[in-house]
């Protein structure tokens, strides 16, 4: 058996399960498996769906992945939840690997998990990242794709921060003035307002003068980051968000102000 958070991992194959039936056509397959494979539970999402280009699979983990191609209808990203299913799978000292033979010959994700028996004091295999929680930090994720958002604010909450939404530049401001926030993860070509006029007008009042605010945006020409320093940001990543570039610059804002 495994020793496992049922809760989280009920994310993970109920994530798995909706994304493979998302990428799968009416009358398709999805299929789940389950087997021991020595000291390993090994669990297969597969499906017979749009599958995935072969020089996208490295990067299908990665925040904002987009699928290739016009597929007919909107879909969405690729990789809505797939940073997910990885860090909670990391934290039961698991891994999981995507596999597909190319666009229209569906894909696989297969999830490999320790056997109790296999862990020794509680520690995880070797090979394995788990997460562990850091210092909390109060982090507005402002952004108007809700699944990136949702996404990014799940991640940062399961690493022991306290997180906010908000979806539009207006409604930024209206989160980012009662939660008074360490931390603002700011899109930059959000409605109603975008993230250079949010960031600007945080810095107008008193209580946003010390607020760390990274810019998290499609935006990355070299007069796009321009416009950001100048607008007040701290720092400028482009999507798809290296997570672990991210968790560096929130690593030092705990660290400064422990």
């Amino acid at each position: 058996y495994v020793d496992a958070d049922l809760t989280r991992l009920t994310q993970v194959f109920s994530n798995l399960l909706n994304n493979a039936a998302k990428f799968t056509e009416r009358g398709g397959r999805v299929r789940l498996a389950v087997q021991l494979m020595e000291a390993e539970v090994v669990v297969s999402v597969s499906d017979n769906g749009i599958g995935i280009p072969t020089h996208m699979l490295p990067h299908v983990f990665e925040m904002f992945t987009q699928v290739e191609g016009n597929l007919g209808r909107s879909q969405g990203g690729l990789g809505i939840g797939l940073s997910i299913v990885q860090r909670l799978v990391q934290m039961h000292g698991g891994s999981v690997e995507a596999r597909s033979d190319g666009p229209g010959r569906g894909s696989e994700f297969v999830v490999r998990l320790p056997v109790a028996s296999s862990l020794v004091g509680n520690q995880p295999v070797d090979g394995a990242d788990p997460v562990r929680p850091t210092a909390c930090l109060r982090i507005l994720v402002a952004d108007d794709n809700l699944d990136a958002a949702e996404s990014l604010a799940m991640l940062l909450t399961l690493e022991g921060n306290e997180t906010r939404m908000a979806h539009d530049g207006l409604e930024a401001l209206d989160v980012a003035a009662t939660f008074r926030p360490d931390v603002m993860l700011l899109d930059i070509g959000m409605p109603k307002l975008n993230g250079y006029e949010v960031c600007r007008r945080i810095r107008q009042e008193a209580w946003g003068k010390s607020i760390v605010v990274i810019a998290l945006t499609g935006w990355g020409q070299e007069d796009d980051k321009r416009r950001s320093l100048s607008a007040g940001v701290d720092s400028h990543l482009i999507k798809p968000v290296d997570y672990a570039a991210l968790k560096k610059l929130l690593t030092a804002v705990t660290e400064t102000r422990a």
